[in-house]
């Protein structure tokens, strides 16, 4: 019997396919990301102008590490403790998350104390580092999102628990509230919210272990632009300490759903391209130098005013400054697409 041809199966691409669906970044900055060591990514994360997309294949990960939260939950319950679900915490300024779950009572070292849960899942390598090493050195953005937690709930004690995904090992720690870092912590996050400027480079250098393979390395270092366009990175919005946007073209709050698609006057923040801004006689509009050449972004008032993602799409066709185009696009508001 002539064995079928061993190829990759077109099945998995259909499955992996089917999860890469458009990933809609979270309104706020996370306890989650909070300890990250680079104050300038959490700034462009969190003003949409690097929006990650993962593989299919990586969300298929996070997909099982979010299911074993609830086996997790299980097992603690089946091991006398009183686990209950937490609620979302505020504060203020953009910044929020979730624990896991809060454990009443139950856990063995302290049977009466309340603790937060965080759980999560680890390859094997990631596993045997926190065994030998534990949670603060070896995962520090876990131990920095425990510390908001406590201090958000007013719970002195977290319980991490992680879980080897090669086989199924467990490793449990017990963590003391630290109020004077979780306090730190809060500031530090809320002057990443609040700055209306990119926070400094954690290195000037690109090649750094830490940069090199960051999301936001080729507009961090290599000089592109974004290429998000919405109100987070328009120069006209301001992140105010209630937690919502504010425009100056229209002095109005923004709405969610508003921030998420931007409109024709958005105007590209300095922080966010790579260009040399110059005054423009239009508070509306900007002036940026490209490749040597002057080219006005913003409201289009006049066929020579190309939108921001005109200027994305193609940068070429606003620095030719064609008349025919510009003639389209004044009399007939025609708009380069490509």
């Amino acid at each position: 019997m002539t064995a079928l041809p061993s190829l990759p199966s077109p099945l998995i691409a259909l499955i992996d396919a089917a999860h890469e669906v458009k990933e809609e970044p979270r309104p706020h900055l996370g306890a989650s990301a909070i300890g990250h060591e680079c104050r300038r990514w959490l700034w462009y994360s969190f003003r949409w102008a690097v929006i990650e997309q993962h593989p299919g294949r990586i969300k298929r990960l996070f997909r099982r590490g979010h299911r074993e939260e609830e086996t997790i939950k299980s097992d603690l319950r089946a091991a006398g403790l009183d686990v209950r679900t937490a609620v979302h915490i505020d504060y203020g300024a953009h910044v929020g998350g979730t624990p896991d779950g809060i454990a009443f009572w139950g856990v063995p070292e302290a049977p009466k104390k309340k603790h937060v849960l965080e759980f999560k899942t680890h390859s094997l390598r990631s596993f045997k580092a926190l065994e030998k090493n534990g949670v603060l050195s070896s995962k520090p953005l876990h131990f920095a999102q425990m510390q908001m937690y406590m201090l958000g709930t007013g719970i002195d004690r977290a319980l991490y628990v992680a879980i080897c995904k090669d086989d199924d090992r467990m490793y449990v720690e017990r963590v003391r509230f630290e109020k004077e870092r979780a306090e730190h912590l809060i500031r530090r996050a809320h002057g990443v919210t609040l700055s209306n400027k990119a926070p400094e480079r954690i290195s000037q250098d690109p090649s750094w272990y830490a940069c090199k393979f960051c999301p936001a390395h080729s507009m961090c270092h290599d000089k592109s632009p974004t290429v998000q366009v919405n109100c987070r990175t328009c120069a006209h919005s301001t992140a105010c300490e209630d937690s919502t946007w504010h425009c100056a073209r229209w002095d109005d709050e923004i709405p969610l759903a508003a921030q998420r698609v931007g409109c024709e006057s958005h105007v590209l923040h300095p922080d966010v391209v790579p260009w040399e801004r110059q005054p423009s006689a239009n508070e509306w509009q900007a002036i940026y130098v490209i490749d040597g050449q002057e080219v006005v972004t913003g409201e289009p008032t006049s066929g020579d005013v190309y939108t921001s993602k005109e200027l994305l799409v193609n940068k070429a066709a606003c620095l030719a400054h064609d008349p025919i185009i510009e003639e389209l696009r004044s009399q007939m508001g025609g708009r380069i697409k490509g």
